[in-house]
């Protein structure tokens, strides 16, 4: 086993990510480096104490089960600490990584500091560049291509995929290629608060803020998962002050802008604003043609029609991920039986993703189209203000919330400044009853239900 070069370590993290799930294999066996079986005992690395202790407390026993059944001579497992400039102790036992991670030695040999993996796939070259997208691209290459950025941070926002991942990814490989000696550290706002809280708890505040506080760019995907979380909000802030000071670079990804973030500090919302905020808008017809042609021609084995292309170009409009994943179907679907992809293939294969573009309206759509016609900010419409003219507009987005996606009450609470279903609840019946009575509300529901149909 200690000479499989990690395929055994690759089977394990398998196995952890089909009991555990992706976010437990991500958030905590993604950092741990692996060294081998060394007689009777599995050797592994953390880069943390925090790490360390959590993994052996929570997951340590199944981590045993899973190396014993993969070899009967593993007798026990020791999780150390990756030692400051460590490197392998001789060619014939490599550290493996766990897949899609960095070892321990290869972080500190690059000077780089990786908190999340990184997509191999989400390149620069990979990026498809529209009008939609241009000004978040040109900003994110900017960043990646020069240590001379006149704006920071850089604060990218847009609905979910759309492109603000892909982006944060391709910023940290060409800042390695470009620049190997740079720190780069790459996290979600999820796991941000996740290991602040572990380093709270394990008495480890000083690793946690040497981690963040002295990388040469800072890049935290999705900050509006920090919303409320008021202790979290407070590392954050002194995290970005601390590097901006020392003129590191910052790029923060939301799925809104900072002006319309719910349950940020002020504070918060007016460092973020100090740089470029880039909005990533939904794409149109041509920058979906595009991105399939592009995925299409590096498929390379199977042929697909142009009228396949745009079809698909027309029909799938939510969002690049969803895209993508409708001709990753239909690619499979064609290599897997033998078959040329053809028009009545494709819409056989997708019928079920095709019928559910045809009327797919999102909550974000919703929030902002009603808050446009009524003429507010879309933060006004999210807040906790009980104003009628703030309320009746936020009642009217929940009761189309409800009649026009499949999202559970609950979620639409979540969506809506983290109110309660019973909330969304009142307001779907209190349109409904208010609609028989007042033909201008009645009006108002009609046209934008027309508006977001159309």
């Amino acid at each position: 086993m200690n000479n499989d070069n990690g395929a055994s370590w690759e089977r394990v993290c398998t196995k952890f990510k089909k009991e555990f799930g992706q976010q437990a294999y991500t958030t905590w066996l993604n950092q741990l480096g692996y060294n081998g079986l060394d007689g009777g005992t599995i050797e592994l690395t953390a880069p943390t104490k925090f790490v360390r202790d959590w993994i052996q407390r929570n997951y340590g026993p199944r981590l045993m089960d899973f190396f014993h059944a993969e070899d009967s001579r593993v007798k026990s497992l020791s999780i150390r600490l990756a030692a400051k400039g460590a490197v392998p102790a001789s060619p014939s036992q490599p550290i493996a990584r766990a897949p899609g991670a960095n070892s321990a030695a290869d972080t500190l040999t690059a000077g780089v500091t990786e908190t999340a993996a990184l997509d191999p796939k989400y390149t620069f070259d990979s990026f498809v560049v529209g009008k939609s997208n241009e000004l978040a691209y040109a900003a994110a290459k900017r960043i990646a291509d020069s240590d001379d950025v006149s704006f920071n941070p850089l604060f990218l926002h847009g609905g979910v995929g759309l492109g603000k991942t892909h982006l944060m990814h391709a910023i940290a490989w060409e800042v390695q290629r470009r620049a190997p000696e740079k720190r780069v550290a790459y996290v979600s706002a999820e796991k941000f608060m996740f290991e602040f809280i572990a380093a709270i708890r394990y008495k480890d505040t000083h690793a946690f803020k040497q981690k963040f506080r002295t990388a040469d760019l800072l890049m935290v995907d999705d900050v509006q998962f920090i919303a409320n979380k008021n202790s979290t909000q407070e590392e954050f802030f002194h995290t970005f002050n601390a590097l901006i000071d020392k003129r590191c670079q910052v790029v923060i990804t939301a799925d809104r802008s900072p002006t319309d973030l719910e349950g940020i500090e002020d504070r918060i919302i007016s460092r973020l604003g100090w740089g470029l905020v880039a909005d990533i808008h939904p794409t149109d017809y041509e920058l979906r043609l595009g991105i399939l042609q592009s995925k299409a021609e590096h498929f390379g084995e199977v042929e697909v029609p142009s009228e396949v292309l745009e079809f698909l170009a027309k029909r799938i409009i939510s969002n690049v991920r969803e895209l993508e994943g409708a001709l990753n179907r239909v690619l499979a679907y064609a290599t897997l039986v033998g078959r040329p992809i053809t028009m009545e293939m494709t819409r056989d294969v997708l019928q079920d993703l095709i019928r559910a573009n045809d009327r797919k309206v999102t909550i974000d759509e919703i929030q902002r189209t009603v808050a446009e016609y009524y003429n507010l900010r879309l933060a006004e419409m999210l807040s906790q203000r009980r104003a009628r003219v703030i309320a009746r507009p936020r009642q009217v987005a929940m009761h189309l919330s409800k009649q026009l996606t499949s999202r559970s009450l609950p979620e639409i609470g979540r969506r809506f400044g983290g109110r309660d279903h019973t909330t969304v609840m009142h307001a779907v019946r209190k349109i409904d009853d208010l609609c028989k009575s007042d033909s201008q509300l009645d009006e108002d529901i009609t046209r934008l239900t027309r508006m977001l149909a159309g």
